[in-house]
């Protein structure tokens, strides 16, 4: 039995899926953000003006908040500046691998930093994951286990073994693995960069699967290669 769809369906062909099966909740706050700011784990957000001032078209709350986390006021944030600006549900920053992902996608400009605009376009893709998590957060207990992330990457057109599933379940889980018991579960950044992982890895093996039988012959560069595109 195969579990690879060489050619998934495009339920997936955005980051993060819009068109998942049924629709997020409905109570799921329109702005995500402001909800995140209430939950600031070390004090509420600073209000001052940056010298240029509030850009244009911005949201005057966004602004405030990456204000508050600009520290340095530089006008840009880094990787630890963006890191004190993302908020899981249980209060706990999102992990670093995960920020420097984030980085990484919204750098547009390759600065090493994250501007306001860059900034407001990485909020609105955490809000779009957001809501994609509480969807799938079946049981409501603010974490990811097995059985809903399997549901998720299925949705999402990836049909994976269940082996498989447990190693990335073991992978992503927010805390040490037992040898008795399922694992603590995934927080929402951690599914976040376990999803795009997923996503990247499959699309560089149909990059190399030129014939779509689901298999592909790779050199150890090659191999290397693929491996440290994971996020």
């Amino acid at each position: 039995m195969s579990y690879y769809t060489p050619n998934p369906p495009n339920a997936y062909g955005s980051i993060p899926p819009s068109n998942y099966t049924s629709n997020p909740p409905s109570t799921y706050p329109p702005n995500a953000y402001a909800s995140n700011i209430g939950r600031y784990p070390n004090s509420q957000p600073r209000q001052y003006t940056q010298q240029q001032g509030l850009p244009a078209g911005a949201d005057p709350q966004l602004w405030q908040w990456f204000c508050a986390v600009d520290t340095d006021r530089s006008g840009a944030l880094s990787v630890t500046e963006l890191q004190d600006a993302l908020v899981n549900g249980n209060w706990t920053k999102f992990d670093l691998d995960t920020v420097k992902m984030l980085m990484n996608i919204f750098d547009t400009d390759r600065s090493g930093t994250i501007g306001f605009n860059e900034f407001a376009g990485l909020w609105k893709y955490i809000a779009e994951w957001q809501r994609v998590f509480k969807h799938f957060d079946r049981d409501h207990s603010g974490s990811i286990d097995g059985r809903e992330l399997a549901e998720a990457l299925r949705n999402f057109g990836y049909n994976l073994s269940p082996p498989l599933l447990r190693a990335l379940e073991i992978r992503y889980a927010s805390g040490a693995t037992s040898a008795y018991g399922p694992p603590p579960g995934i927080t929402f950044d951690r599914f976040v960069r376990a999803c795009v992982t997923v996503k990247t890895l499959t699309e560089t093996f149909q990059r190399e699967d030129r014939d779509n039988d689901g298999w592909i012959q790779l050199n150890y560069e090659d191999f290397l290669k693929i491996s440290l595109s994971a996020p």
